[in-house]
């Protein structure tokens, strides 16, 4: 009977929107935590205020000169999110005690549909140099890609952060 087809496509399509729902449901990205690039290198953000900044400690796994690198701090901001909640940031690292360079990232958070947290920066790298002669070398720009790290409670990033007090040569 055609009321008995009506309501079984009925009963058919809400099925389907039901299966479909936590598809397409987006899920809020969040800056907090710890995050880990394609080098290794570590990153660990303080709670977002609601203003958007936040603070933070990154550890990198590559230096310009070599040498033991320490847990730097880092100091940004994010647009806050709209509605689709994957907000654009920018922050800022001074290497601290073992580089004469400063770096700003710039980026976006995404979520997948799995619920995976990826982070795209791209970056520029300012390195001091000696005169205006040498400016034309003192900056770099690359992009990196985070993803969160998982840890155990407790653990945080200065814990993984390597001693530099072994070291025999010092640090620039």
């Amino acid at each position: 009977s055609p009321v008995a087809m009506g309501s079984g496509a009925f009963t058919l399509v809400l099925a389907l929107a039901l299966v479909a729902w936590p598809i397409t449901m987006s899920f809020q990205c969040q800056l907090s935590g710890l995050w880990r690039n394609e080098l290794d290198s570590l990153m660990e953000i303080s709670a977002v205020r609601d203003n958007g900044d936040f603070q933070g400690k990154y550890l990198t796994r590559v230096t310009l000169a070599g040498g033991c690198a320490r847990a730097s701090p880092l100091r940004g901001t994010q647009q806050q999110p709209g509605e689709g909640g994957w907000p654009t940031f920018a922050f800022t690292v001074h290497w601290d005690k073992f580089s004469n360079a400063t770096t700003a990232f710039a980026g976006q958070c995404f979520v997948d549909t799995g619920g995976k947290e990826t982070l795209t920066t791209m970056w520029l790298l300012r390195e001091a140099v000696g005169s205006l002669e040498e400016d034309w070398k003192a900056t770099r720009v690359g992009r990196n890609v985070f993803t969160r790290k998982r840890i155990r409670k407790g653990k945080i990033l200065p814990s993984l952060s390597p001693s530099c007090e072994d070291t025999s040569s010092p640090a620039p």
